[in-house]
C-alpha cells in the first residue's frame, strides 16, 4: 500500500466532500484522515485527505476531481516522501544548526540539499553535517547580481522550498515571485516596533514583557507575508538584553521548526495574505 496526499482548494458548494469521498471510493483509495475547513468570509473550501491504496495514474485522478468540483479548483495529489530545500544563511548559527541536526537523523521530513551564506562563518557547520555549503558575497555587486548568483546555485537543485534561517539580507520582488510561497522566513515579533539592528536591545530598553517570533512566507511586503506559525513567551525585569536575546534565539528555533514541519507536511493552505493551517 502507498500513502498518499489529496490537497484540494475551491469555491464551497454543497456536496464537495460527497463527491469527493466518492471519486476516491473508485479509485480503491482508503481515506486514513480527513481535514477540511470553510472560509465563509471568501466562500472557499479546503480539504487535506491523507488516503492508503495504490494508484496507476495521479492526472486521471485529478481530472475526475476537477470535473466534480468547481470551476478553477486547485488540486494536488502529493505522494508521502520528503520535501527537498535549501538554507540561506548570514552568520547566526542558531536556526540553521537545528535544521541540519534534525536533516542529519531524518527527522526534518525534508532533505537540506544545501547551504548559502553570504558569510563564510557557517561553512565549517554545514560541512561537518554532510551539506554543501556554497558562500555568495554581496560585498562589491549589485542586489541583482548576487541575487542572479543565489539563483544559478538554486538552480543547480530541485527544490521544494527555500529556508531563510536568519538569512540578513533583504530579496526584491523579482526574487520573490520566481518561488513564489516557496521561500519560508522567520523573525522576531518586534517588528516594526524595533526594526534594523540589534531588535533585543532596543527591547531591553523598552522594558517590554512578552518577545516572540513568526514564521511566513515571504512576500514583496517586508516581514508582511502569510503567516504560518507565531510563538510568544513572557519576560521580565530580570532579563538583560542578553538574556532577551537568548531567549528569542531558543523561540526564534522552536517557531521555525514548526512551521517547516507543517509545511513539510502539507498541512499549510495560503489564501491571499493569510493561511489555513491544518495542525
Amino acid at each position: 500500500m502507498n500513502n498518499l496526499l489529496v490537497l484540494i482548494q475551491c469555491r464551497d458548494e454543497v456536496g464537495l466532500v460527497s463527491n469527493i469521498t466518492r471519486i476516491l471510493a473508485s479509485h480503491q483509495l482508503n481515506i486514513i484522515a480527513m481535514r477540511e475547513f470553510v472560509d465563509e468570509e471568501e466562500q472557499r473550501f479546503f480539504a487535506r485527505i491523507s488516503c492508503s491504496g495504490h494508484i496507476e495514474n495521479e492526472d486521471v485522478l485529478k481530472i475526475e476531481l476537477q470535473k466534480a468540483l468547481p470551476q478553477s479548483a486547485l488540486i494536488d495529489v502529493v505522494p508521502r516522501a520528503d520535501k527537498s530545500i535549501a538554507v540561506l544563511v548570514t552568520k547566526e548559527f542558531h536556526c540553521l544548526s537545528d535544521i541540519l541536526i534534525r536533516n542529519y537523523f531524518k527527522t526534518l521530513g525534508a532533505k537540506v540539499k544545501c547551504v548559502i551564506g553570504n558569510y563564510e562563518n557557517l561553512k565549517e557547520l554545514s560541512e561537518k553535517l554532510d551539506v554543501p555549503f556554497h558562500y555568495i558575497s554581496h560585498e562589491g555587486v549589485s542586489k541583482a547580481d548576487f541575487e542572479t548568483l543565489i539563483i544559478e546555485q538554486l538552480d543547480q537543485y530541485e527544490l521544494d522550498y527555500i529556508v531563510l534561517a536568519k538569512f540578513m539580507r533583504i530579496i526584491s520582488p523579482t526574487f520573490v515571485s520566481r518561488y513564489k510561497h516557496k521561500i519560508i522566513n522567520i523573525h522576531h515579533s518586534f517588528l516594526p516596533a524595533f526594526i534594523g539592528a540589534s531588535p533585543y536591545q532596543q527591547a531591553f530598553k523598552r522594558g517590554v514583557k512578552i518577545i516572540g517570533a513568526t514564521a511566513h512566507f515571504v512576500t514583496d511586503d517586508l516581514d508582511e507575508g502569510p503567516i504560518i506559525n507565531q510563538q510568544t513567551i513572557h519576560v521580565n525585569h530580570t532579563y538583560g538584553a542578553k538574556q532577551m536575546a537568548i531567549a528569542g534565539r531558543e523561540i526564534e528555533k522552536s517557531v521555525l521548526s514548526k512551521a517547516l514541519e507543517l509545511v513539510f507536511d502539507d498541512r499549510v493552505f495560503v489564501i491571499g495574505n493569510k493561511t489555513v493551517v491544518f495542525e
